[in-house]
């Protein structure tokens, strides 16, 4: 069933060279992008209001490398192998497969870890990072390097080390954020006061 669906998601892309090679440079840039834009998260918090979106960058990055690990955990107990190593006679890979075991994604478990952490402590923000990661899990099936199974797997993974991070590591999470936002606030403040005064010419 998983590999009738996988070869439905992206067979689509066979015959397509130019979608092809959209989806190869979204798989390359979209994780970073999605760890760039948690990080931005932390440097668009105004030093001295209440710290949420610093909570977010901090819940999201360890919820993600507890997916990690949950992730290397699983795969040491399901074997499984990537679909281009199961089936390697099928022209439905369209970038180099990793070595690493196919089930749950990582990348899927890290996206989705990320982005229910956002999304449980900011509704706005946090549906925006869930389609980011859909997107991220739905390119990893159509350029090959995971079953539908694997992604669904890491969005699970996700959910569970978010949900964990949340429901009993967010006081020792809060601590750490006063005592490192105590080094970055005092970076951050004057290029904050340079835009408010620009904010401010602009409204008079």
């Amino acid at each position: 069933m998983d590999w009738t669906i996988f070869h439905l998601v992206n067979e689509h892309l066979a015959g397509h060279p130019a979608l092809t090679e959209e989806m190869a440079d979204f798989t390359v840039w979209s994780v970073p992008v999605l760890a760039i834009a948690t990080c931005c998260l932390w440097l668009l918090d105004r030093p001295g209001n209440r710290p949420r979106g610093k909570m977010m960058t901090a819940s999201a990055l360890t919820a993600a490398g507890l997916a990690l690990a949950v992730n290397q955990v699983i795969g040491h107990i399901v074997v499984r192998e990537r679909p281009a190593v199961a089936h390697p006679a099928a022209p439905l890979f369209f970038v180099p497969s990793s070595a690493d075991p196919s089930f749950p994604s990582d990348h899927a478990g890290a996206a989705f870890a990320i982005a229910f952490a956002v999304l449980f402590l900011s509704r706005r923000i946090g549906w925006g990072f869930i389609v980011m990661a859909a997107a991220i899990a739905v390119d990893r099936v159509m350029v090959g390097l995971h079953y539908p199974g694997d992604v669904v797997g890491g969005l699970l993974v996700g959910l569970f080390s978010a949900w964990i991070v949340m429901r009993f590591g967010r006081r020792p999470l809060e601590r750490i954020v006063g005592w490192v936002s105590a080094v970055t606030d005092p970076v951050m403040r004057p290029a904050w006061n340079v835009l408010s005064r620009r904010g401010r010419t602009r409204t008079v």
